[in-house]
């Protein structure tokens, strides 16, 4: 067997996936699939104070279960001939660590405290402190923010950090340093043992850190102790320079070799973000508008430097040199809800299944079980049915897509959601389709606002579980965009990209963008926009600019009460 084999890692928010391609072709061999099984119960988190931990242990405990279960489901031979591995996870996703780099929660003494944990993407416990970053930031000689869009997030590393701090004394007793999710994955495997050695991400820390070749890296100690003393000597005890994803990490120690079931001879690429791998394995290029669509959306392009030059893109998640493609600048957006959105409306209409049928004596349990869970896999395909049917003159219900705060334009994690426009005829297929109209009409949001800051877009690529199986979804959002919308063919763009990283960095090709070529999926299908909705989703489109306008003002004003 002369066959070449890499393996992408792809860790989302409730699951990861490991798929083994053909470095060679591109073609998928095996998928594994599994849950995280800690966070399947719930466990560490708090909705309500939209605090949201993982438990490093779960990161572990699935990454031995889908590589093996994927390996046994490939041809004989195949494990013998994997020459890479590369993982995207999501972010920022930042975890505290002792002295040997591993987080504090695999310790016995913290193994149920969620401060020692990591602090997924989507937790905004930290509003408070990343208010005090901007504005320590716009009063200091240097705008550490300038290159994140010049707002620093609560979903992000610096914010994060500081709010466990100051929550959790022992956490600051014991805690060496900080680690992204996607620079902790790879370091295990390739047998760091010391907090220093660890290859830090250029995706993660351009993006979420404030890191800049600029300022020398990291923003100063100066800086930091002036926003609070508790992040005193943690800059020392971090890191200067950053790597891009192509670039090997080491091999596979011997330990994690014998546990997946592969060579110590396997190369070990850089992490990165899932969205940024994503758009990489849906073969993004310049001037391509790739939407990574799931419980929130990621919005990447990529843009020469001769482009880019002097450019800073206001309200957006940060423009970093080599952050999705090396030798090119990354660009990133996005929704903090987009299916987070119908999840929540699904919840909401299956109150009366678990409160009223869940109770009822008329039925045996089993069958009572049975009628629930049917039931509830049926609600998004019945509204969706039904919503398809009514036409856009009869949108009368205008919502807002922050229900999880609004990342981009102009991030602000305080914004709660709004719907309007109710009337005794609002029924929930009427609901539901405004809210679909709503997440699109929050992505039109974003690429008005590259436009309007001279990023070129000439086409949009979908990506991720809804753009494959919501054809009213997407419609709406080409619709809205008025642009066509191509479909990315596989269900894995996140984990291919990651494998095309994983072949790049093992030397089987010599940049990113060779390996593209060979191994990417095609697309699926091809949405484009209905010249009559899209005219009639212009007026709508701005009344959900004025709705979203009004419920700002009012939430700045409640805020100071």
């Amino acid at each position: 067997m002369n066959e070449k084999y890499v393996i992408g890692l792809d860790y989302g928010s409730d699951s990861a996936r490991a798929v083994i391609v053909n470095a060679l072709t591109g073609k998928i061999l095996a998928t594994s699939v599994k849950n995280y099984p800690r966070w399947t119960k719930g466990l560490y988190c708090d909705p309500v104070s939209s605090r949201y931990r993982q438990h490093p242990q779960d990161y572990i405990d699935v990454l031995e279960a889908t590589v093996k279960d994927a390996l046994s489901l490939a041809p004989a031979g195949t494990a013998e001939n994997v020459v890479g591995i590369a993982f995207d996870t999501t972010g920022s996703t930042p975890a505290f660590t002792d002295a040997t780099g591993a987080p504090l929660a695999l310790l016995p003494e913290f193994a149920e405290n969620p401060n020692a944990m990591f602090i997924l993407w989507k937790d905004h416990t930290a509003i408070r402190e990343a208010t005090e970053i901007n504005t320590l930031s716009r009063e200091w000689d240097t705008d550490y923010t300038a290159y994140e869009g010049g707002i620093y997030s609560s979903e992000w590393f610096w914010a994060k950090a500081l709010h466990v701090l100051r929550e959790d004394k022992a956490i600051r007793e014991k805690a060496y340093s900080i680690v992204e999710y996607c620079e902790w994955l790879p370091a295990l495997i390739t047998g760091v043992k010391k907090s220093d050695n660890i290859v830090r991400s250029r995706c993660a820390n351009g993006h979420k850190a404030m890191w800049h070749e600029k300022w020398g890296g990291l923003p100063s100690e100066e800086f930091l102790v002036a926003l609070d003393p508790l992040l005193a000597g943690f800059r020392a005890r971090l890191f200067d320079k950053t790597e891009t994803a192509d670039k090997p990490v080491g091999k596979l120690s011997e330990e994690w070799a014998e546990r997946l079931g592969l060579s110590t001879d396997v190369v070990v690429a850089g992490g990165a973000f899932d969205c940024h791998m994503g758009a990489v394995g849906a073969n993004i290029t310049p001037h391509t508008f790739v939407r990574v669509i799931g419980t929130s959306t990621c919005d990447i392009m990529v843009s020469s430097y001769e482009e880019m030059e002097h450019k800073l893109v206001r309200g957006i998640c940060g423009q970093v040199d080599g952050s999705v493609i090396p030798g090119m600048i990354g660009l990133e957006a996005g929704q903090s809800g987009f299916g987070d959105i119908y999840a929540w409306f699904k919840r909401v209409l299956e109150f009366p299944l678990k409160s009223v049928i869940g109770e009822t004596s008329l039925i045996d349990g089993d069958t009572k079980d049975r009628v629930i869970a049917e039931a509830m896999d049926r609600i998004i395909p019945a509204l969706t049915r039904e919503a398809e049917k009514i036409p856009v003159s009869e949108s009368t219900i205008i919502a807002t897509d922050w229900m999880n705060g609004r990342r981009t334009p102009d991030a602000n994690q305080l914004l709660k959601g709004a719907i309007t426009g109710l009337t005794l005829a609002s029924d929930a297929p009427r609901i539901f389709r405004a809210l679909v109209e709503a997440t699109a009409f929050g992505s039109k949001a974003i690429v008005d606002r590259f436009r309007s800051e001279g990023i070129r877009i000439d086409s949009v690529i979908g990506i991720g579980g809804i753009a494959l199986k919501s054809p009213f979804v997407m419609q709406t959002l080409s619709d809205v965009l008025d642009m066509s919308i191509k479909v990315c063919k596989t269900d894995q763009a996140c984990a291919l990209g990651a494998a095309m990283f994983a072949a790049t960095a093992a030397g089987i090709y010599d940049k990113v963008e060779d390996a593209q070529q060979t191994m990417n999926s095609g697309f699926a299908c091809e949405y484009h926009p209905d010249p009559d909705r899209a005219e009639a989703y212009r007026e709508l489109y701005d009344k959900y600019v004025k709705l979203g306008r009004f419920t700002e003002k009012e939430s700045i004003t409640c805020s100071s009460l």
